[in-house]
């Protein structure tokens, strides 16, 4: 069958899937839950395969990590989707209620965007992310993943769409796709498919953009930052930054770049470097930097680099603005941390930096759909549109406006026998 049938089936199924209740959805999301368990050897049989094919690929070590996906990734995304389950339906949430007459009421509602196509990197648990929170917006799904996880993505597609069928959910809502050709057809595909989320490079969104008319919402590079100001207190800055950039190295909110305000540098540089040595960081560093340990020198290729590795580029500056506008050159907009007892500063920082998700006091690995509460995310949007920093169930709805009145014509509004009364009102639609 080809895409452009592939993605007919699934526009059909989304109109059914919109109008699906959330106790249904629910039901839906606790068999593939259920699943997930009792098919978990033939899960990680298909992931080893994948594994030892990438690993005589010399599939780099970042991507190897990324790619593993055994028990306790298997029990995390069963943890996240009984997260899901409880959380509130976010389709049919009343926004905004405004009466425009007697009897004539307008109500903003949110509704499922429709069909969403996703292309992502390697990691297998980010097939059930992905699909989970699409059911639970009411969305149907074409799922792209990278050819090293093949295996792997077969049989969690495979064990996703037997669940919810079984559950009663309308045939072909999620379609799995494999072929780089396919990504090229599904570009041009604007009859059916309403929003592309592509997960990869820069220069791999760029394209995305480039050659489609479908709205595309970027999850571009991680190149995320700490910036220990001169009011942090030191053991706390350590701990920050170590945990932001080797908690887990291989993901888009690792700490890449780490700015250190000049009157903190004396001591606290040798008391992070001791701290990341015991966890085997490679660390470049400005002129600045190298004078108070010795590092390797920062090229400027370095503050533009997203590692995903055990390496950490540092640079000296002399106060938050200019960690600031080294953020806001360099960095990609996705993840940025203060650390710091300075109020002033660190609103300063909150305010000025222009990221999705700007933090006080704590890691950038914090900057994720689950820990903040949205179940799991799609991606981490860099974009300025709809949604913005780790997508969730909010981000994957959009909204309508239903108007309902009683024999109201525009006549009587035109030639002024009735006027508007724009009152806002608190309810929810009747229907």
């Amino acid at each position: 069958m080809g895409i452009n049938d592939i993605a007919r089936q699934v526009k059909e199924a989304s109109i059914k899937l919109a109008a699906m209740g959330a106790e249904h959805k629910n039901r839906a999301l606790a068999q593939i839950a259920r699943s997930l368990t009792e098919r978990e050897n033939e899960i990680i049989k298909a992931n080893q395969a994948d594994l030892k094919r990438s690993e005589e690929e010399n599939l780099p070590e970042p991507l190897l990590k990324r790619l593993k996906f055994d028990e306790a990734k298997i029990a995390d995304v069963v943890d996240g989707i009984n997260s899901l389950i409880k959380l509130e339906d976010p389709v049919g949430k009343t926004l905004l209620v405004t009466e425009l007459d007697e009897d004539l009421e307008l109500y903003k509602a949110t509704c499922p965007i429709g069909v969403i196509g996703v292309i992502f990197e390697s990691r297998p648990d980010a097939l059930v992310q992905i699909s989970t929170l699409c059911l639970k917006s009411g969305n149907c799904v074409l799922l792209k993943g990278g050819s090293e996880a093949m295996e792997t993505n077969r049989i969690l597609a495979d064990v996703i769409i037997k669940a919810t069928a079984a559950a009663g959910v309308p045939a072909n809502w999620l379609k799995l796709l494999e072929t780089r050709a396919q990504v090229s057809e599904m570009l041009k595909l604007d009859e059916y498919i309403d929003l592309i989320i592509p997960r990869g490079s820069n220069e791999f969104v760029r394209y995305i953009m480039d050659n489609s008319r479908i709205p595309v919402m970027g999850h571009a590079d991680g190149i995320c930052h700490c910036f220990v100001d001169e009011a942090a207190e030191l053991e706390m800055a350590v701990n920050i930054v170590v945990d932001s950039k080797t908690q887990y190295v291989a993901v888009c909110n690792a700490t890449e770049t780490l700015l250190v305000h000049e009157r903190a540098a004396a001591e606290f540089l040798p008391v992070l470097k001791d701290a990341l040595d015991k966890k085997q960081v490679v660390l470049t560093g400005c002129p600045r930097t190298q004078e108070i340990i010795p590092v390797a020198p920062a090229t400027e290729a370095d503050w533009k680099t997203e590692y995903l590795d055990y390496k950490l580029s540092i640079k000296v500056v002399s106060d938050v603005d200019e960690a600031i506008n080294h953020i806001n050159y360099y960095g990609s907009g996705h993840t940025d941390s203060i650390i710091t007892g300075n109020e002033e500063n660190a609103a300063r920082f909150m305010s000025l930096v222009d990221s999705g998700n700007v933090l006080w006091n704590c890691s950038t690995r914090f900057s994720d759909g689950f820990r903040y509460g949205f179940g799991a995310e799609v991606g981490i949007s860099t974009s300025k549109i709809h949604a913005r920093g780790p997508v969730g169930l909010e981000g994957l709805v959009i909204y309508k406006f239903k108007l309902v009145g009683k024999g109201h014509i525009v006549a009587d509004y035109s030639n002024r026998v009735k006027t508007f009364k724009h009152n806002k009102l608190d309810k929810k639609f009747p229907l």
